[in-house]
């Protein structure tokens, strides 16, 4: 058969839940994997984590280049109409017989729209969750509605792709594939993971990493990192405090530098630019707790049943399993959230977004479908008239 599927990734966060995809299809003797790296794979600024696909063993097919340097609104929607123009020579060089793309990037946008003009199916992983504090969730609904087949991660997004009018025999909830990698990895020991990291644990630790809201004014943005910067202060030199630096979001190169003023001047904090999969696990593993508003934190952790300090509203709509505590960006709230997460017991806690095993599933799909061109034009599904 010899299916031509091409996998997208804009950015150290969407490749960590694509890898054990990617990796299925490239060993599938009847697929041919193709990959474009684009977004801030491609930045110095990000840690140029295209290098790590490639130390995958991963052939990357095209590099788009479609980041500009600033991290304003301007530059970011900038960026958006580059990788239009750059999307609309790949795929006509590449002429993948299916594109799949995940989550709610602006990078990913721009290659579902070329895409949709290209009339090439697109496969939709991550789709139909909600993220109020963040344009992230225009993003991903509007990427649903250019997609043919919809890998969601739980029952509810499957419901509200539902809503949109996706056709229910193309909805699939097979759980999130990142799950997957966390049971693939041999995670490192905190002696391991020590020297790898050159950071010294403490009597307690935290992973942090926080992003900008984006549908908030930069003033306000400004406030709430300043507010967790506070309580991390509150907490002494017995927490340590391994940062990860925001995405590229509007203001996100900002806010990383303001990250890498504050660690400059305290012995028990460390900022990294990129860990990749390998370190970011092991280092959940390894500490008390994550902080924060990633995604990863109501994602994955959960998995390691290790509590989720979740704040402000960026991930606000998505499904947390009981591990997470969720809290406003005020410095006495979110001290009062970390205290609470010492004390927590999470051995019980189940994860919401599967069991590790959706990209199997994801990968058989996308290879027994018998017609991909069937699956043009669509039909809105009334959910009154199934």
């Amino acid at each position: 058969m010899n299916r031509k599927i091409c996998v997208v990734t804009g950015s150290r966060a969407d490749y960590g839940l694509l890898y054990s995809v990617i990796r299925l299809i490239q060993k599938d003797p009847d697929l041919s994997l193709q990959i474009i790296a684009t977004g801030s794979h491609l930045s110095p600024n990000f840690g140029l984590t295209y290098k790590a696909i490639e130390g995958d063993g991963f052939q990357i097919d095209k590099k788009v280049e479609m980041l500009l340097s600033s991290d304003t609104s301007v530059g970011i929607a900038k960026s958006m109409g580059l990788g239009i123009i750059c999307f609309a020579d790949v795929l006509e060089r590449l002429k993948p017989d299916i594109i799949v793309v995940l989550g709610d990037r602006y990078e990913i946008l721009a290659v579902s729209q070329a895409a949709l003009v290209f009339n090439i199916p697109l496969a939709h992983i991550a789709g139909g969750d909600t993220t109020e504090g963040a344009f992230d969730e225009a993003i991903r609904h509007s990427i649903t509605k250019m997609s043919h087949l919809h890998f969601v991660t739980n029952h509810v997004a499957a419901h509200r792709v539902r809503q949109l009018g996706e056709n229910p025999e193309y909805i699939y909830n097979f759980g999130s594939p990142g799950i997957d990698g966390i049971l693939r990895l041999k995670l490192l020991t905190r002696d391991e993971l020590s020297q790898r990291l050159n950071f010294k644990f403490r009597e307690k630790n935290l992973l942090i990493t926080y992003h900008p809201e984006t549908l908030e004014s930069q003033e306000n943005n400004y406030t709430s990192l300043q507010e967790l910067l506070t309580a991390l202060d509150r907490l002494g030199d017995r927490f340590g405090l391994i940062f990860t630096h925001s995405n590229s979001d509007p203001l996100g190169q900002t806010m990383s530098q303001l990250l890498d003023d504050y660690a400059k001047s305290r012995e028990n904090a460390a900022v990294y630019t990129s860990l990749g999969q390998l370190l970011y696990f092991s280092t959940i593993a390894q500490v008390d707790a994550a902080i924060g508003n990633s995604s990863s934190g109501l994602y994955e952790v959960p998995s390691f049943q290790k509590p989720t300090v979740n704040i402000g509203n960026r991930q606000k709509g998505r499904i947390q399993a009981s591990s997470v505590i969720s809290c406003i960006p005020k410095a006495d709230k979110i001290e009062q959230a970390i205290q609470m997460a010492m004390n927590k017991d999470c051995s019980q806690t189940v994860n919401p977004y599967g069991d590790g095993r959706s990209s199997e599933k994801i990968v058989t799909t996308l290879k027994n479908i018998p017609d991909l061109k069937s699956l043009s034009p669509k039909h809105f599904f009334d959910m009154n008239s199934d």
